[in-house]
């Protein structure tokens, strides 16, 4: 019976985990470009959201609310600025550049290079600088 009960809960926290990830549409934010809003759905379906926000707020992993453009530190004492060729490494070598301050390792991920751009829309969308900018 604990057996059940484990996998039980094993399943409920997995769901939970996925729709949170997943929600959001109405969560208040920045207004996002088709591009952005399709990169908004990639993240939540894709897990992304799950560590960096259902608003790109950020949690288990770095923020992306005024990421893009911004000064990056890593975890081997450089910086370097978040710009889409920063972004789209982190996206397809997540070990390549490890934000400071973050342990957990980003899990590798099946992600087109649509997909990659779509995200990359939507973490521009999400800083402040790159609104109203088309």
């Amino acid at each position: 019976m604990r057996r059940s009960s484990t996998a039980l809960a094993a399943a409920l926290a997995g769901t939970l985990l996925f729709v949170g990830a997943s929600c959001g549409a109405g969560d208040s934010g920045p207004e996002l470009s088709a591009e952005g809003e399709k990169g908004r759905e990639i993240a939540g379906t894709n897990g992304c959201a799950a560590c960096h926000g259902n608003n790109g707020q950020g949690g288990a992993g770095p923020a992306w609310t005024g990421l893009f453009g911004s000064t990056v530190e890593l975890d081997d004492g450089t910086s370097v600025v978040a710009d889409e060729e920063y972004i789209r490494t982190s996206i397809t070598d997540p070990g390549a550049q490890r934000n400071a301050g973050y342990t957990l390792q980003m899990p590798e991920n099946s992600l087109t290079d649509d997909e990659i751009d779509s995200v990359i829309a939507y973490i521009r969308d999400l800083s402040p600088e790159a609104v109203g900018e088309d």
